[in-house]
C-alpha cells in the first residue's frame, strides 16, 4: 500500500507543487494542506484542504484545532510541514499521532528584523521551537546556518537535524516554460525596455527583502550605468506592515518598474541582465535563486543564510553586506561593465543549480528520510512534556512569531 503524505504549508503552499508530484511519482499518496486557495492544486488533481490563518494576526489556536482535524480525518501515514507558523502549529496540532517531518525553511522575521518586537520575541520562538521539536520525528535544514543555529541553542538534539538544501527546482518544467514563451527581444519591447540594461528581482516587495536599499542602489548605479532599469516582480499589496510604499516605488520611475505578482517568472528573467536580491531576511535557500541560476543570469546578494549556499562570491556572482547600498550599486555596476565576465559567472550557476538542487535530487533524500521514519518505531512523549505543550500561554505565543 502506498504511503499516505500529508503536506502542511503557507500560503505560497502552491510552489510545492513540483515537489508534491515527484512524490506522487515515487509511490506515495499525497494530499497539500495550506493557508491558500485550492485552484493551483487542483489543475493537477492533488487533493488540497485549506485552513484559515493570516500571517499578521495574533492568536493561532483555531488553526491549531482545523489542523488536528484534517489529520485525524484524513489519517495520514507521515506528514510533512514547511514554513515558520506551519512548522510550529502542525507537530502541537498532532501531539504524536503521526509522525511529523518539519523543514525548517528560514527563520522569518524574527530574527531578520532589529526591531524591538523582533528581539523580544526571539526567546519566544526559541521556546516554541522547542516544543514542538518534542512532537517532531526529523527536523530538516535548508542551509548550514539554520541547523547550527538549532544545535547551539539545544533546540533540537546535535547531530539529528538533516540537511536537504531547498525544495528542489523543476529544471524541466522551468525550461518548457522559457521555450514556450514569448522571446527576450519581444519581453523587452513589451515593458519598453528594448536597449536597457535591466536588472530583475523577484520576490516580497517588502523592507526585509531589502526593498528600500535596492532603492537607495538606484542613483549610484545610474550614475554610471545610465541605460540602466530596474525591474520588480512581486506581492507589495498583501504584504501588511512589512510592505514597501507604492509612493517609495514610483518614486524612481521610470528607472524602476513594478510589475506585481507574474506568473511568467523565467520569461521575465530571460530577458534580464543580472539578477539582484539584497534581502535581509534569514533565508532557507530562495527559490528565486535557483531560478536566477537556470536563467543563466549573474547574481547580486546579500550575504544571508541561505543566499551563501547558492553564491559562490566572484565565481557565480557576489554577496554583500545586507542593508550596504553602496556595495550593491558598486557590484551591480562591476558585472554589467564586464559583460562577458558577468556570462561566464551566469553560466556556472546554471550547471551549479542542475548538479546541486535538480528536485529528483531532493526529492530522493526526502523519500529516503521518509522511509527511515516510517520504518522506526514510534517514540513516546512523557505526560509531562505533554502537559508543557498543551499550555496556554505556548499556543497563545504563535500569533506573534512572523511566517
Amino acid at each position: 500500500m502506498n504511503p499516505h503524505l500529508v503536506c502542511v504549508g503557507g500560503e505560497d503552499h502552491a510552489f510545492r507543487i513540483p515537489f508534491l508530484l515527484s512524490l506522487r511519482q515515487k509511490g506515495f499518496q499525497v494530499t497539500a494542506v495550506s493557508s491558500g486557495l485550492d485552484t493551483a492544486f487542483s489543475q493537477h488533481d492533488i487533493p488540497h484542504h485549506r485552513y484559515g490563518f493570516d500571517r499578521f494576526s495574533s492568536g493561532s489556536g483555531g488553526a491549531i484545532r482545523t489542523i488536528g482535524k484534517l489529520i485525524s480525518d484524513l489519517r495520514p501515514d507521515i506528514v510533512q510541514s514547511f514554513d515558520t507558523k506551519p512548522n510550529l502549529l502542525t507537530p502541537l496540532a498532532i501531539r504524536g499521532r503521526v509522525p511529523v517531518i518539519r523543514t525548517i525553511n528560514g527563520l522569518g522575521w524574527t530574527f531578520s528584523s532589529l526591531q524591538p518586537r523582533a528581539m523580544a520575541l526571539r526567546p519566544v520562538f526559541c521556546g516554541l521551537q522547542w516544543l514542538s521539536s518534542l512532537w517532531t520525528a526529523a527536523t530538516v535544514f535548508q542551509n548550514r546556518d539554520d541547523r547550527a543555529f538549532f544545535e547551539r541553542y539545544r533546540l533540537i538534539a546535535r547531530g539529528t537535524g538533516r540537511l536537504i538544501r531547498s525544495s528542489g527546482i523543476d529544471i524541466d518544467g522551468f525550461t518548457r516554460a522559457r521555450q514556450s514563451a514569448p522571446s527576450p527581444r519581444a519581453m523587452r519591447e513589451q515593458l519598453g525596455l528594448s536597449s536597457a540594461e535591466v536588472i530583475i528581482f523577484v520576490g516580497r516587495l517588502t523592507r526585509e527583502k531589502g526593498i528600500p536599499t535596492l532603492l537607495e542602489a538606484v542613483p549610484r548605479v545610474l550614475e554610471k550605468r545610465p541605460n540602466a532599469r530596474f525591474v520588480l516582480v512581486g506581492p507589495w499589496e498583501s504584504e501588511g506592515p512589512f510592505a514597501v510604499d507604492k509612493s517609495e516605488i514610483e518614486r524612481h520611475s521610470p528607472h524602476v518598474i513594478a510589475l506585481g505578482p507574474r506568473r511568467d517568472v523565467p520569461a521575465l528573467l530571460g530577458m534580464a541582465d543580472l539578477f539582484a536580491f539584497p534581502t535581509q531576511y534569514r533565508e532557507g535557500v530562495p527559490r528565486v535563486l535557483l531560478e536566477a541560476g537556470l536563467a543563466g543570469l549573474p547574481v547580486v546578494a546579500s550575504d544571508m543564510p541561505g543566499c551563501n549556499e547558492v553564491i559562490e562570491p566572484g565565481w557565480n556572482g557576489y554577496l554583500v553586506p545586507a542593508g550596504d547600498a553602496n556595495s550593491l550599486a558598486a557590484r551591480i555596476n562591476e558585472i554589467l561593465s564586464d559583460r562577458a565576465k558577468g556570462a561566464e559567472m551566469g553560466a556556472r550557476s546554471v550547471e551549479f543549480v542542475k548538479q546541486h538542487f535538480a528536485l529528483p535530487l531532493v526529492v530522493d533524500q526526502y523519500c529516503d528520510l521518509y522511509e527511515h521514519v516510517l520504518g522506526a518505531s514510534p517514540s513516546g512523549v512523557t505526560a509531562r512534556q505533554a502537559s508543557r505543550l498543551q499550555s496556554d500561554v505556548a499556543i497563545g505565543g504563535l500569533g506573534e512569531v512572523s511566517q
